[in-house]
Protein backbone atom coordinates (compact mmCIF):
# COMPACT_ATOMS: atom_id res chain seq x y z
CA UNK A 1 0.00 0.00 0.00
CA UNK A 2 2.89 2.33 0.78
CA UNK A 3 3.84 2.59 -2.89
CA UNK A 4 0.36 3.58 -4.09
CA UNK A 5 -0.18 7.29 -3.53
CA UNK A 6 -2.86 9.53 -4.97
CA UNK A 7 -1.87 13.20 -4.98
CA UNK A 8 -4.08 16.24 -4.69
CA UNK A 9 -2.75 19.64 -5.84
CA UNK A 10 -5.56 21.89 -4.64
CA UNK A 11 -3.85 23.05 -1.47
CA UNK A 12 -0.49 23.69 -3.16
CA UNK A 13 -2.10 25.49 -6.12
CA UNK A 14 -4.25 27.72 -3.91
CA UNK A 15 -1.42 28.55 -1.50
CA UNK A 16 1.06 29.20 -4.33
CA UNK A 17 -1.44 31.55 -5.97
CA UNK A 18 -1.85 33.53 -2.76
CA UNK A 19 1.95 33.77 -2.24
CA UNK A 20 2.54 34.71 -5.87
CA UNK A 21 -0.17 37.39 -5.86
CA UNK A 22 1.24 38.87 -2.67
CA UNK A 23 4.86 38.91 -3.91
CA UNK A 24 3.76 40.22 -7.29
CA UNK A 25 1.98 43.12 -5.63
CA UNK A 26 5.13 43.85 -3.66
CA UNK A 27 7.22 43.70 -6.85
CA UNK A 28 4.58 45.79 -8.62
CA UNK A 29 4.89 48.52 -6.04
CA UNK A 30 8.66 48.32 -6.32
CA UNK A 31 8.34 48.50 -10.13
CA UNK A 32 6.01 51.49 -9.79
CA UNK A 33 8.62 53.47 -7.79
CA UNK A 34 11.60 52.12 -9.69
CA UNK A 35 11.13 52.49 -13.46
CA UNK A 36 14.28 50.47 -14.15
CA UNK A 37 12.41 47.11 -13.76
CA UNK A 38 10.81 45.86 -16.96
CA UNK A 39 7.35 44.30 -17.39
CA UNK A 40 8.93 41.09 -18.72
CA UNK A 41 10.96 40.79 -15.58
CA UNK A 42 7.76 41.08 -13.52
CA UNK A 43 6.04 38.40 -15.61
CA UNK A 44 9.04 36.12 -15.29
CA UNK A 45 9.03 36.68 -11.56
CA UNK A 46 5.34 35.65 -11.41
CA UNK A 47 6.02 32.39 -13.27
CA UNK A 48 9.14 31.50 -11.28
CA UNK A 49 7.59 32.47 -7.94
CA UNK A 50 4.44 30.45 -8.62
CA UNK A 51 6.33 27.40 -9.87
CA UNK A 52 8.83 27.46 -7.03
CA UNK A 53 6.13 27.98 -4.36
CA UNK A 54 3.93 25.29 -5.86
CA UNK A 55 6.59 22.57 -5.95
CA UNK A 56 8.05 23.41 -2.52
CA UNK A 57 4.63 23.52 -0.84
CA UNK A 58 3.41 20.38 -2.61
CA UNK A 59 6.55 18.46 -1.65
CA UNK A 60 6.46 19.57 1.99
CA UNK A 61 2.73 18.92 2.35
CA UNK A 62 3.06 15.47 0.83
CA UNK A 63 5.93 14.56 3.15
CA UNK A 64 4.22 16.01 6.18
CA UNK A 65 0.72 14.64 5.61
CA UNK A 66 1.74 11.38 3.94
CA UNK A 67 3.33 9.94 7.07
CA UNK A 68 0.33 10.79 9.23
CA UNK A 69 -2.32 9.70 6.73
CA UNK A 70 -0.41 6.52 5.94
CA UNK A 71 -0.54 5.62 9.62
CA UNK A 72 -4.34 6.09 9.58
CA UNK A 73 -4.63 3.88 6.50
CA UNK A 74 -2.36 1.26 8.06
CA UNK A 75 -4.37 1.25 11.29
CA UNK A 76 -7.65 0.99 9.41
CA UNK A 77 -6.27 -1.72 7.13
CA UNK A 78 -5.00 -3.70 10.11
CA UNK A 79 -8.46 -3.70 11.68
CA UNK A 80 -10.10 -4.38 8.33
CA UNK A 81 -7.69 -7.13 7.32
CA UNK A 82 -10.45 -9.64 6.53
CA UNK A 83 -11.87 -7.39 3.79
CA UNK A 84 -8.67 -5.51 2.84
CA UNK A 85 -8.39 -4.44 -0.78
CA UNK A 86 -5.52 -2.57 -2.45
CA UNK A 87 -6.32 1.13 -2.49
CA UNK A 88 -4.55 4.46 -2.97
CA UNK A 89 -3.36 6.62 -0.10
CA UNK A 90 -4.62 10.12 -0.71
CA UNK A 91 -3.83 13.52 0.80
CA UNK A 92 -7.30 14.70 -0.21
CA UNK A 93 -9.02 15.36 3.12
CA UNK A 94 -12.53 14.95 1.68
CA UNK A 95 -11.69 11.52 0.28
CA UNK A 96 -9.94 10.49 3.47
CA UNK A 97 -12.89 11.65 5.58
CA UNK A 98 -15.28 9.56 3.46
CA UNK A 99 -13.01 6.53 3.81
CA UNK A 100 -12.80 6.89 7.58
CA UNK A 101 -16.58 7.46 7.85
CA UNK A 102 -17.22 4.36 5.72
CA UNK A 103 -14.89 2.35 7.92
CA UNK A 104 -16.52 3.68 11.10
CA UNK A 105 -20.03 2.88 9.82
CA UNK A 106 -18.99 -0.63 8.80
CA UNK A 107 -17.39 -1.24 12.19
CA UNK A 108 -20.45 0.12 13.99
CA UNK A 109 -22.67 -2.26 12.03
CA UNK A 110 -20.25 -5.11 12.70
CA UNK A 111 -20.23 -4.36 16.44
CA UNK A 112 -24.03 -4.27 16.55
CA UNK A 113 -24.16 -7.59 14.68
CA UNK A 114 -21.67 -9.12 17.11
CA UNK A 115 -23.78 -7.93 20.05
CA UNK A 116 -26.87 -9.56 18.54
CA UNK A 117 -24.93 -12.77 17.92
CA UNK A 118 -23.57 -12.72 21.46
CA UNK A 119 -27.07 -12.37 22.89
CA UNK A 120 -28.25 -15.18 20.62
CA UNK A 121 -25.32 -17.35 21.72
CA UNK A 122 -26.08 -16.77 25.40
CA UNK A 123 -29.77 -17.51 24.87
CA UNK A 124 -28.97 -20.61 22.81
CA UNK A 125 -26.61 -21.99 25.47
CA UNK A 126 -29.24 -21.31 28.14
CA UNK A 127 -31.93 -23.05 26.10
CA UNK A 128 -29.87 -26.11 25.25
CA UNK A 129 -28.73 -26.40 28.87
CA UNK A 130 -32.35 -26.38 29.98
CA UNK A 131 -33.41 -28.92 27.36
CA UNK A 132 -30.60 -31.34 28.28
CA UNK A 133 -30.75 -30.71 32.02
CA UNK A 134 -34.35 -31.90 32.48
CA UNK A 135 -33.95 -35.45 31.04
CA UNK A 136 -30.46 -35.81 32.53
CA UNK A 137 -31.67 -35.00 36.04
CA UNK A 138 -34.67 -37.28 35.53
CA UNK A 139 -32.46 -40.21 34.54
CA UNK A 140 -30.02 -39.48 37.35
CA UNK A 141 -32.84 -39.28 39.91
CA UNK A 142 -34.27 -42.67 39.00
CA UNK A 143 -30.84 -44.34 38.90
CA UNK A 144 -29.86 -42.90 42.30
CA UNK A 145 -33.16 -44.08 43.77
CA UNK A 146 -32.47 -47.58 42.47
CA UNK A 147 -28.94 -47.54 43.86
CA UNK A 148 -30.24 -46.41 47.26
CA UNK A 149 -32.17 -49.62 47.70
CA UNK A 150 -35.12 -49.64 45.32
CA UNK A 151 -33.21 -52.05 43.08
CA UNK A 152 -34.42 -54.98 45.18
CA UNK A 153 -38.08 -54.22 44.50
CA UNK A 154 -38.82 -55.72 41.09
CA UNK A 155 -41.92 -53.61 40.48
CA UNK A 156 -40.22 -50.32 41.39
CA UNK A 157 -37.07 -51.33 39.52
CA UNK A 158 -38.94 -51.98 36.27
CA UNK A 159 -41.00 -48.80 36.57
CA UNK A 160 -37.96 -46.61 37.30
CA UNK A 161 -35.87 -48.18 34.55
CA UNK A 162 -38.68 -47.55 32.07
CA UNK A 163 -38.88 -43.90 33.12
CA UNK A 164 -35.11 -43.55 32.97
CA UNK A 165 -35.22 -45.06 29.48
CA UNK A 166 -37.74 -42.40 28.40
CA UNK A 167 -35.31 -39.72 29.61
CA UNK A 168 -32.49 -41.30 27.62
CA UNK A 169 -34.72 -41.50 24.53
CA UNK A 170 -35.45 -37.77 24.84
CA UNK A 171 -31.72 -37.03 25.07
CA UNK A 172 -31.08 -39.14 21.96
CA UNK A 173 -33.94 -37.31 20.19
CA UNK A 174 -32.43 -33.90 20.97
CA UNK A 175 -28.89 -34.97 20.00
CA UNK A 176 -30.09 -36.46 16.71
CA UNK A 177 -31.93 -33.25 15.83
CA UNK A 178 -28.85 -31.17 16.71
CA UNK A 179 -26.70 -33.45 14.57
CA UNK A 180 -29.06 -33.05 11.63
CA UNK A 181 -29.09 -29.24 11.91
CA UNK A 182 -25.28 -29.21 12.08
CA UNK A 183 -25.08 -31.30 8.90
CA UNK A 184 -27.59 -29.04 7.17
CA UNK A 185 -25.70 -25.89 8.15
CA UNK A 186 -22.36 -27.18 6.86
CA UNK A 187 -23.97 -28.66 3.74
CA UNK A 188 -23.06 -32.21 4.74
CA UNK A 189 -26.53 -33.71 4.27
CA UNK A 190 -27.03 -35.44 0.92
CA UNK A 191 -30.49 -35.26 -0.64
CA UNK A 192 -31.79 -38.25 -2.59
CA UNK A 193 -34.17 -36.51 -4.95
CA UNK A 194 -36.82 -38.49 -6.78
CA UNK A 195 -40.27 -38.10 -8.29
CA UNK A 196 -43.15 -38.93 -5.96
CA UNK A 197 -46.80 -38.12 -5.33
CA UNK A 198 -47.00 -35.42 -2.68
CA UNK A 199 -50.71 -36.16 -2.06
CA UNK A 200 -49.91 -39.76 -1.16
CA UNK A 201 -47.04 -38.64 1.11
CA UNK A 202 -49.30 -36.21 3.00
CA UNK A 203 -51.90 -38.95 3.47
CA UNK A 204 -49.19 -41.23 4.89
CA UNK A 205 -48.27 -38.50 7.41
CA UNK A 206 -51.95 -38.13 8.31
CA UNK A 207 -52.13 -41.87 8.98
CA UNK A 208 -49.00 -41.80 11.16
CA UNK A 209 -50.28 -38.87 13.25
CA UNK A 210 -53.93 -39.90 13.38
CA UNK A 211 -53.76 -41.18 16.97
CA UNK A 212 -51.87 -38.11 18.18
CA UNK A 213 -54.49 -35.85 16.61
CA UNK A 214 -57.33 -37.97 18.02
CA UNK A 215 -56.19 -37.26 21.60
CA UNK A 216 -57.16 -33.61 21.05
CA UNK A 217 -59.99 -34.49 18.66
CA UNK A 218 -58.22 -32.59 15.87
CA UNK A 219 -59.22 -33.45 12.31
CA UNK A 220 -56.45 -33.90 9.72
CA UNK A 221 -57.82 -33.17 6.28
CA UNK A 222 -57.15 -31.90 2.74
CA UNK A 223 -58.81 -28.71 1.55
CA UNK A 224 -60.29 -30.63 -1.42
CA UNK A 225 -60.37 -34.19 -2.68
CA UNK A 226 -57.26 -34.68 -4.83
CA UNK A 227 -58.26 -37.38 -7.32
CA UNK A 228 -55.16 -37.01 -9.49
CA UNK A 229 -51.58 -37.44 -8.20
CA UNK A 230 -49.39 -34.32 -7.94
CA UNK A 231 -45.82 -35.28 -8.73
CA UNK A 232 -42.91 -33.34 -7.25
CA UNK A 233 -39.14 -33.75 -7.43
CA UNK A 234 -37.51 -33.79 -3.99
CA UNK A 235 -36.10 -36.01 -1.25
CA UNK A 236 -39.16 -38.00 -0.19
CA UNK A 237 -37.86 -38.87 3.29
CA UNK A 238 -36.85 -35.28 4.11
CA UNK A 239 -40.12 -33.80 2.84
CA UNK A 240 -42.00 -36.32 4.97
CA UNK A 241 -39.99 -35.02 7.92
CA UNK A 242 -40.92 -31.44 7.02
CA UNK A 243 -44.62 -32.35 6.79
CA UNK A 244 -44.51 -34.37 10.02
CA UNK A 245 -42.89 -31.54 11.99
CA UNK A 246 -45.33 -28.94 10.69
CA UNK A 247 -48.41 -31.09 11.25
CA UNK A 248 -47.19 -32.17 14.73
CA UNK A 249 -46.80 -28.47 15.57
CA UNK A 250 -50.33 -27.73 14.35
CA UNK A 251 -51.64 -30.55 16.58
CA UNK A 252 -49.48 -29.53 19.55
CA UNK A 253 -50.64 -25.91 19.54
CA UNK A 254 -54.06 -26.49 17.98
CA UNK A 255 -57.37 -26.00 19.73
CA UNK A 256 -59.28 -28.95 21.13
CA UNK A 257 -61.67 -30.28 18.44
CA UNK A 258 -59.87 -28.12 15.87
CA UNK A 259 -58.73 -28.77 12.30
CA UNK A 260 -55.43 -29.08 10.49
CA UNK A 261 -55.92 -28.58 6.77
CA UNK A 262 -53.36 -29.19 4.02
CA UNK A 263 -53.65 -27.75 0.52
CA UNK A 264 -51.47 -28.07 -2.58
CA UNK A 265 -51.56 -25.28 -5.15
CA UNK A 266 -49.77 -24.57 -8.38
CA UNK A 267 -47.53 -21.57 -7.83
CA UNK A 268 -45.74 -21.03 -11.13
CA UNK A 269 -45.05 -23.30 -14.10
CA UNK A 270 -42.54 -25.54 -12.30
CA UNK A 271 -43.47 -24.98 -8.63
CA UNK A 272 -46.18 -26.02 -6.20
CA UNK A 273 -46.82 -24.63 -2.73
CA UNK A 274 -47.92 -26.81 0.16
CA UNK A 275 -49.92 -25.06 2.89
CA UNK A 276 -50.54 -26.42 6.40
CA UNK A 277 -53.26 -24.37 8.10
CA UNK A 278 -54.69 -24.72 11.61
CA UNK A 279 -57.17 -22.86 13.80
CA UNK A 280 -55.00 -23.00 16.91
CA UNK A 281 -53.40 -20.42 19.16
CA UNK A 282 -51.73 -18.42 16.42
CA UNK A 283 -48.46 -16.49 16.66
CA UNK A 284 -48.01 -12.79 17.31
CA UNK A 285 -46.19 -11.02 14.47
CA UNK A 286 -43.35 -9.86 16.71
CA UNK A 287 -42.19 -13.48 17.01
CA UNK A 288 -42.07 -14.18 13.26
CA UNK A 289 -38.35 -13.38 12.78
CA UNK A 290 -37.31 -15.87 15.49
CA UNK A 291 -39.68 -18.83 15.27
CA UNK A 292 -37.22 -20.80 13.11
CA UNK A 293 -34.34 -20.39 15.57
CA UNK A 294 -33.02 -23.42 17.42
CA UNK A 295 -34.73 -23.95 20.81
CA UNK A 296 -36.64 -20.67 20.51
CA UNK A 297 -40.02 -20.96 22.17
CA UNK A 298 -42.73 -18.30 22.18
CA UNK A 299 -44.28 -19.66 25.36
CA UNK A 300 -41.32 -20.15 27.65
CA UNK A 301 -43.25 -22.24 30.17
CA UNK A 302 -46.28 -23.96 28.68
CA UNK A 303 -44.68 -25.05 25.41
CA UNK A 304 -42.26 -27.36 27.19
CA UNK A 305 -45.17 -29.35 28.54
CA UNK A 306 -45.98 -30.25 24.94
CA UNK A 307 -42.64 -32.02 24.54
CA UNK A 308 -40.44 -31.98 21.46
CA UNK A 309 -36.81 -30.97 21.14
CA UNK A 310 -37.47 -27.32 20.31
CA UNK A 311 -35.66 -27.92 17.02
CA UNK A 312 -38.58 -28.89 14.78
CA UNK A 313 -39.13 -25.60 12.95
CA UNK A 314 -35.40 -24.99 12.63
CA UNK A 315 -35.00 -28.40 10.96
CA UNK A 316 -37.98 -27.69 8.70
CA UNK A 317 -36.44 -24.41 7.52
CA UNK A 318 -33.04 -25.99 6.87
CA UNK A 319 -34.53 -28.96 4.99
CA UNK A 320 -36.69 -26.76 2.78
CA UNK A 321 -33.77 -24.43 2.03
CA UNK A 322 -31.51 -27.43 1.33
CA UNK A 323 -33.89 -28.14 -1.58
CA UNK A 324 -33.39 -24.57 -2.78
CA UNK A 325 -36.97 -23.72 -1.80
CA UNK A 326 -38.67 -21.19 0.51
CA UNK A 327 -40.79 -21.50 3.64
CA UNK A 328 -43.35 -18.92 4.73
CA UNK A 329 -45.47 -18.27 7.81
CA UNK A 330 -48.68 -16.32 8.24
CA UNK A 331 -50.56 -16.15 11.51
CA UNK A 332 -53.13 -14.22 13.49
CA UNK A 333 -52.96 -14.50 17.23
CA UNK A 334 -55.98 -16.35 18.59
CA UNK A 335 -57.18 -17.36 15.12
CA UNK A 336 -54.60 -19.75 13.69
CA UNK A 337 -51.42 -20.18 11.67
CA UNK A 338 -50.40 -21.20 8.18
CA UNK A 339 -46.98 -22.58 7.29
CA UNK A 340 -46.27 -23.05 3.61
CA UNK A 341 -43.30 -24.16 1.51
CA UNK A 342 -42.56 -24.54 -2.17
CA UNK A 343 -41.48 -27.64 -4.07
CA UNK A 344 -40.31 -28.32 -7.60
CA UNK A 345 -42.77 -30.07 -9.89
CA UNK A 346 -41.67 -33.30 -11.51
CA UNK A 347 -40.86 -32.85 -15.19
Amino acid sequence: MAGIFKKTYKFAAYTSTVITVFLTLVMGLFFYFNQSLSLWFLLGFVVVCYAFSFFIIQYRVERFIYKRIKKIYDDVSLLEATSLQPQQITTDMATLTKEVERFANNKKLEIETLKIQENYRKEFIGNISHELKTPLFTVQGYILTLLDGALEDKVVRKKYLQRANKGVERLIYIVKDLDMITKLEVGDLNLNKEEFNIVELIQNVFDLLEMKAAKKQITLTFDVLYKEPILVYADRERIQQVLSNLIVNSIKYGKHSGTTEVSIEGLIKNKVIVRITDNGEGIEREYFPRIFERFYRIDKSGSRKEGGSGLGLSIVKHLVEAHGEKIYVESQFGIGSEFSFTLEKAK
